[in-house]
């Protein structure tokens, strides 16, 4: 496993690459918000051999540049992974997607077809059926709380992770290595500027487009999901022609951490379709 970064269009990107290449399609997996590529980090052990695995921090996440004024709506993240897949000479790979990332994985899906090969979708934003009530909250009271200390913005931040966890204090290192990089000044702005850019129209244009995803799918879901619902799993899978749904039974939002075994065993039977 080696990690560097990648220069895309003037921001560094970082990623790192596991696996052993054979003749097996590569695979992207793709976080989502506030977390980064760590949240893959007992996935990727798991998964079976003869697969280039790539896994990225987005921009303004993890050991990535901050995105200053770059777009951060899942539009502007899903052209940054096409160049991701350019410069890693990769034509086609199964996108894994998680929270937002599977928002980024839907739109390359549609918009960038022929660049994926498989798809998988874990406990996805989709529809318009997102931000969630916090997020919208947050986002309405920016014009005075962006004012605030950024160990507010920290609180807030912590208090949000803990309730995508079955059991939080488990994570406590993840949820502490997902709030480092907003912990200063820059960090409150970058952490701002991702509120700003959680908006709904792009998943939202893209329902009626997904009945014509006809790459092998599969959707997974933590059943005690409290971020995003269950429900929301049901219509993708009845939205996507051939998609699985498999519930994780003892995991909430962040299934990839909480129950590795079982993505990686969705993952495996869906690379063998």
């Amino acid at each position: 496993m080696r990690g560097e970064f990648l220069d895309l269009s003037g921001a560094r990107i970082y990623y790192y690459a596991a696996g052993t290449r054979g003749a097996g399609n590569p695979v992207v997996f793709v976080h989502g918000f506030p977390t980064s590529g760590h949240l893959w980090n007992d996935v990727v052990p798991l998964m079976p051999p003869g697969h280039r695995l790539v896994v990225l921090d987005l921009l303004g996440y993890g050991r990535s540049d901050r995105p200053g004024d770059r777009e951060l709506d899942i539009r502007g993240h899903a052209a940054r992974v096409v160049e991701l897949l350019d410069e890693l000479n990769i034509h086609s790979a199964c996108i894994v997607g998680h929270g937002l990332g599977g928002g980024i994985a839907q739109s390359l899906a549609v918009r960038h077809a022929d660049r994926v090969s498989h798809l998988c979708l874990i406990d996805t934003v989709a529809f318009d059926a997102w931000p969630n009530f916090a997020v919208k909250v947050a986002r309405a009271t920016l014009p005075i709380t962006k004012f605030l200390p950024p160990r507010w913005f920290l609180g807030a931040l912590r208090r949000a992770l803990a309730r995508g966890y079955t059991d939080p204090v488990r994570v406590a290192r993840s949820i502490d290595m997902y709030v480092r990089p907003f912990a200063d000044e820059p960090g409150r702005g970058a952490l701002i500027a991702h509120l700003g850019a959680m908006r709904s129209d792009e998943t939202t244009d893209l329902a009626t487009r997904l009945s014509g995803i006809t790459v092998p799918t599969a959707i997974i879901w933590g059943r005690h999901d409290r971020v995003t619902p269950l429900e929301t799993g049901r219509r993708l899978q009845a939205a996507i022609p051939s998609a699985s749904l498999a519930i994780v039974d003892d995991a909430r939002h962040f299934a990839p951490e909480e129950s590795p075994r079982p993505v990686a065993d969705v993952l495996a039977d869906l690379l063998r379709r």
